[in-house]
């Protein structure tokens, strides 16, 4: 193997290391409160849940001033009782 081969080898590998350890740390978080977050982070944690269905999670908290059960989650519009099953463990509420 010529050092040419060697050096483009190395530098792959390199590239394939930093792109793993970038992934890394943009992990999403695995947890969310509901009643603080903004839309794009329950977005972001929620499976199931996009921006616009995250954005009627925060309007709906304005209006009603916060949630009391993660259940009161599915009384949003968009919002089902599978959903809240589905991200029970991601779901905080203080």
């Amino acid at each position: 193997m010529s050092f040419l081969s060697r050096a483009r080898s190395s530098a792959l590998a390199l590239v394939f290391m930093a792109s793993g350890l970038s992934g890394f740390a943009e992990e999403p978080a695995s947890a969310v409160n509901i009643n603080r977050a903004d839309a794009q982070t329950i977005a972001d944690v929620l499976d199931g849940v996009g921006l616009k269905k995250a954005e009627a999670i925060v309007a709906y908290r304005q209006r009603q001033g916060g949630f009391k059960s993660m259940v009161d989650l599915a009384d949003v519009k968009g919002i089902g009782l599978r959903t809240v099953e589905i991200n029970e463990d991601r779901i905080r509420l203080k």
